[in-house]
């Protein structure tokens, strides 16, 4: 089975910024107003990116 190394890469990107969101809103480190946002918005994209591209995989398997 061959390593699709771009759902890869996407699924950890999505999970690297979920876990930043989390560890600002519980108070491990903090930032400026904007930088909230941006990072935010950054992982949204990343979760609708990693949606998309497991969809794509699971199309191209069966």
């Amino acid at each position: 089975m061959p390593l699709n190394w771009r759902l890869l890469i996407t699924t950890v990107t999505a999970l690297l910024f979920v876990i930043l969101v989390f560890m600002n809103f519980l108070g491990y480190w903090t930032a400026n107003p904007a930088i909230q946002i941006i990072f935010f918005f950054i992982m949204v994209v990343a979760i609708f990116n990693a949606g998309t591209e497991t969809s794509k995989n699971l199309k191209n398997r069966g």
